[in-house]
């Protein structure tokens, strides 16, 4: 199966990762969410080649993760912000980053600490049912499909 089919299965985790399944892809989405908008910025700090990045640019555009907006006429400049549909991935980022820093821990302190924006204090994330209040896990969910 080709990655573009992807994005007609009936599954949400295949439809899904044709969307956001691959390295570059996450990479650009953290580097947007820290605020970095423009090509060469996003180049630089990733160390991708211009015709990967281009790509992963233009799909995320495609599927209305981001946003391309002029900032330079001549010649012409874009940059590239996150739109709701990007902004929505932040929780997934979040959770990738604390399973990172649990399961796949740097060699000494981790290198990203989240912290409340309120406060600033470390932040213990978890994902939870809004009906509920409960905790989601592999033991309290599961799947139903729509058979």
């Amino acid at each position: 199966m080709k990655w573009n089919d992807l994005q007609t299965e009936a599954c949400p985790v295949a439809r899904g990762l044709s969307v956001i399944g691959d390295r570059w892809t996450m990479l650009v989405l953290r580097d947007c969410f820290l605020g970095v908008r423009r090509f060469e910025q996003m180049q630089e700090r990733l160390g991708i080649t211009r015709h990967v990045l281009a790509d992963r640019l233009r799909k995320l555009e495609a599927n209305g993760v981001l946003r391309r907006e002029r900032y330079q006429e001549r010649p012409p400049r874009h940059e590239y912000r996150l739109t709701e549909r990007g902004k929505a991935l932040y929780p997934v980022l979040v959770s990738v980053i604390e399973w990172a820093n649990a399961h796949v821990p740097p060699t000494g302190a981790p290198s990203v600490t989240l912290v409340s924006r309120e406060t600033g204090e470390p932040i213990l994330p978890v994902l939870i049912d809004m009906n509920t209040g409960k905790e989601i896990t592999y033991r309290t969910v599961t799947a139903l499909g729509s058979d």
